[in-house]
């Protein structure tokens, strides 16, 4: 059973080689860790899941690779993880999580039954699961942004910020993928995921959206949700 999950953007910056002697998302990075942290506490195992160019699951085996984002030094041999993951592995280290975690990819634009189906997958795993899930909001809030400056990004995520603050699992589910997509928005597949995984738990999380900022036109949100009825809490 799903317990609680977190979602948190995965810049490259977060993990830490890339940013030399400033870390220059250090507010991020604690407001990512903190959420990670909340999350997997008194969970059995945990599942990061992450946007990639296709939905496949990646072992221990798979290594984070850090010069692939622009760094020098020694390559590690092993498949490379996608970043989204690299990022996940990372604070899972950092937050001190030492039991075991699933690594799961899902493509950017995965259809609503592949969500539905790992959602099930996820749901009915045995034990307490926590759930990870890396995704950035819209690229596109600034001139010097990715994708340039286009203002529907600010509705769109302002909505988003609402729904994860109110825990509107329906509103995650109901994406609009297309807009989303030409907003850019890197987290689409595992924003509509969380809304699945809540409404498939069947009742409304304890919700927080804790951090929320757009350093270069990008919108990084982190928010956690638990299922209270699951994990015993009042």
């Amino acid at each position: 059973m799903i317990t609680a999950a977190a979602l948190v953007p995965h810049p490259p910056l977060l993990l830490r080689e890339l940013g030399g002697g400033h870390d220059g998302v250090a507010r991020l990075r604690t407001a990512a860790l903190d959420a990670v942290r909340a999350v997997v506490g008194g969970a059995d195992r945990v599942v990061l899941v992450g946007p990639a160019d296709e939905c496949a699951t990646w072992d221990a085996a798979a290594v984070v690779d850090v010069r692939r984002f622009g760094t020098t030094g020694e390559r590690p041999s092993g498949e490379p993880l996608p970043l989204s993951l690299a990022v996940g592995v990372r604070l899972l280290a950092e937050a001190g999580w030492t039991g075991p975690v699933d690594r799961v990819g899902v493509a950017w634009d995965s259809t609503d039954e592949e969500l539905e189906a790992l959602a099930g997958r996820l749901g009915a795993a045995p034990g307490r699961t926590a759930v990870v899930l890396l995704g950035d909001g819209s690229a596109r809030r600034g001139e010097q942004a990715p994708g340039h400056l286009d203002q529907r990004a600010f509705a769109f995520d302002d909505g988003l910020a609402d729904a994860l603050a109110a825990g509107d699992a329906g509103a995650l589910a109901g994406l609009d993928v297309v807009l989303a997509a030409e907003l850019m928005v890197l987290g689409r597949s595992t924003l509509r995921l969380l809304g699945l995984l809540a409404l498939r738990e069947g009742q409304a999380p304890r919700a927080a959206l804790t951090h929320r900022d757009d350093p270069h036109g990008v919108s990084y949100l982190v928010a956690t949700w638990r299922f209270p009825a699951l994990t015993g809490e009042r």
